[in-house]
């Protein structure tokens, strides 16, 4: 366990309490052999046209009741799990820290760089393939190649 990361090791000691087992034990077995295979498929869009539906996915949350929600778990709001973009936008202008208009604008900004980080993950990953978002048949085909 990382003793530098705070998270980790309140984690490390979470499962152990849990499990009655040392941490180190529980991370040192071997993998388990799986009856299936892992196929990583990426879908590319172009930047503009993700952020335009992240956008709009916003706006459709924000009018679904998103800020209903969020009050409804705002005495919560010291809790990690609502440490997360949508919540914490919505907790600083019930806060009145910030208009409503700011809190989804920065509900839109956080969305989209959260999307990029993502991103930036899964292209690091050499086990995906990526498909273009106007010929997402392709990954049926593509798949099918990896059955047994």
């Amino acid at each position: 366990v990382d003793r530098q990361n705070p998270a980790r090791v309140m984690r490390a000691l979470e499962v152990t309490l849990a499990s009655g087992r040392p941490f180190s034990e529980l991370r040192s077995g071997a993998k388990a052999p799986r009856n299936f295979k892992i196929v990583k498929t990426g879908i590319d869009i172009p930047r503009a046209e993700l952020y335009s539906r992240i956008d709009r996915r916003v706006d459709a949350m924000v009018s679904s009741g998103l800020e209903d929600e969020a009050r409804s778990v705002f005495h919560l709001k010291h809790l990690s799990a609502l440490n997360t973009v949508g919540y914490k936008e919505l907790f600083s202008y019930f806060e009145g820290q910030i208009s409503r208009d700011e809190a989804v604008e920065l509900i839109k900004r956080n969305s989209r760089r959260y999307a990029k980080r993502q991103l930036t993950w899964f292209r690091r990953d050499d086990s995906v393939t990526w498909f273009d978002n106007k010929r997402i048949g392709e990954i049926e085909n593509f798949i099918k190649k990896f059955a047994w």
